[in-house]
């Protein structure tokens, strides 16, 4: 089991490699699994900002295409350089709500190590899931 000094080093060490050129807000995320395999994910940027990965997306999508199982997933650990512990945008929430449980760990961080910790639950009370969709 990683430490919370463990998870904010690797976070960190994860947001070095963001490509941020045009807003310079550089993310890193982890994914972390049951068995503590840790999956890195940066924010990449586009200049024409729709087209942006966030870096919880891009872990995610990094666990998926690595060939680990994302049902694995049982912390994503997010950091930034914001004034409180950074929290993830609307569509990285969605992604989370359909691929990681509701009581996954969400852990963030900024860089002072001000930390906040929930559930996917609490960070997306009333999330759109399969159930909503008609046939």
């Amino acid at each position: 089991m990683l430490s919370i000094d463990e998870k904010y080093s690797l976070a960190l060490d994860a947001r070095l490699n963001s490509y941020s050129p045009y807003s310079n807000f550089k993310v890193g995320a982890l994914c972390i699994l049951e068995n503590d395999t840790v999956i890195k994910g940066c924010n990449i940027e586009n200049m024409s900002y729709g087209l942006t990965n966030c870096a919880e997306r891009s872990a995610i999508f990094n666990t998926i295409s690595q060939g680990f199982n994302y049902k694995d997933i049982k912390e994503i650990v997010i950091i930034a350089d914001t004034e409180k512990p950074v929290s993830p945008c609307g569509a990285c929430r969605q992604v989370m709500a359909e691929f990681l449980k509701p009581s996954t760990i969400v852990t963030m961080f900024n860089l002072n190590k001000e930390t906040r910790v929930c559930s996917v639950k609490d960070l997306i009370p009333f999330a759109f899931t399969s159930g909503d969709l008609h046939e």
